[in-house]
């Protein structure tokens, strides 16, 4: 699972603005009108008719497999484009709004990469090229809403269901602002450690809760700039059961881009990769 960052750090964060959407709303992995209900929030102490931006609280080891990325604050008008804020983090392709708007100039001169504007090849591209998964090859549902889009990938064969919903964002405010992956929506497979947009440092504990029979866990650690994963956990832990906890430690080095992808897998029944989920992390 995706979740929130602590309180502390939400004052920082909101001036440095809203990067990733573009556009006012909130998002339930982040959306303003997504397929995933947005994460709970705390309501503002006193109720005034001004609108408010409420906090919501982490969940707890107890809480429902069922997460998304968190749901983002609202755009202020006129406000600058934002290069990530705390409740949405860039993950891939793009490292930052710079990298996101030299793409849209190559585009507009010579159609470079028209991909980017393809929220279900974006997805299908991240899976395969950036988490490394060759078998998640197909699209099971996409849905686009505003500048969000939720994408369920799977693995090729009649008994492969889907794999993941992976969350994508425009990354700018431009109508040929390009897709940029911020999370997954997850439901029977979560990760909910370490909380997304968290600041970390190796070794690095990572956890989640799990409903399966004879699963396999398998963590790892990435940044867009590497073709090697930073950190790999050992292959495998065993998981099961009905909402059941897990839990991996997975140390990693090497880290230079300021977020990185902590993805976790399970797999062995029909394919390598039957689910997985992803948060984002900080480096500074």
């Amino acid at each position: 699972m995706n979740t929130w960052l602590p309180l502390r750090h939400f004052a920082a964060a909101t001036a440095a603005a809203l990067a990733l959407i573009g556009c006012s709303g909130s998002a339930g992995s982040p959306s303003a009108s997504g397929s995933m209900s947005a994460a709970p929030g705390t309501p503002a102490p006193t109720p005034t008719p001004t609108p408010t931006t409420s906090v919501p609280s982490s969940p707890t080891a107890d809480s429902s497999a069922s997460s998304q990325t968190p749901a983002a604050p609202t755009r202020t008008p006129n406000g600058p484009p934002p290069l990530g804020s705390w409740a949405l983090q860039p993950l891939w392709p793009f490292t930052t709004l710079g990298q996101a708007e030299a793409w849209e100039r190559s585009y507009r001169a010579g159609g470079h990469q028209p991909w980017h504007l393809d929220p279900d090849r974006t997805a299908l591209s991240f899976t395969r090229d950036h988490l490394g998964f060759k078998e998640i090859d197909r699209v099971t549902s996409s849905k686009v809403s505003g500048r969000h889009a939720r994408v369920g990938v799977a693995p090729t064969g009649p008994e492969s269901s889907t794999a993941a919903v992976i969350h994508l964002v425009r990354f700018g405010t431009g109508p040929d602002a390009p897709w940029e992956v911020v999370g997954t929506d997850d439901t029977t497979f979560s990760l909910t450690t370490p909380a997304y947009g968290a600041l970390v440092r190796s070794p690095l504990p990572t956890g989640g809760r799990i409903t399966g029979v004879d699963e396999s866990i398998h963590v790892q650690v990435l940044q867009p700039s590497s073709d090697r994963p930073l950190g790999t956990s050992k292959c495998c832990t065993p998981a099961g059961g009905d909402n059941q906890p897990w839990k991996v430690t997975v140390p990693f080095s090497g880290a230079s881009d300021p977020v990185l992808t902590v993805v976790a897998s399970t797999g062995g029944h029909v394919a390598a990769v039957e689910r997985f989920a992803v948060t984002a992390v900080r480096t500074r």
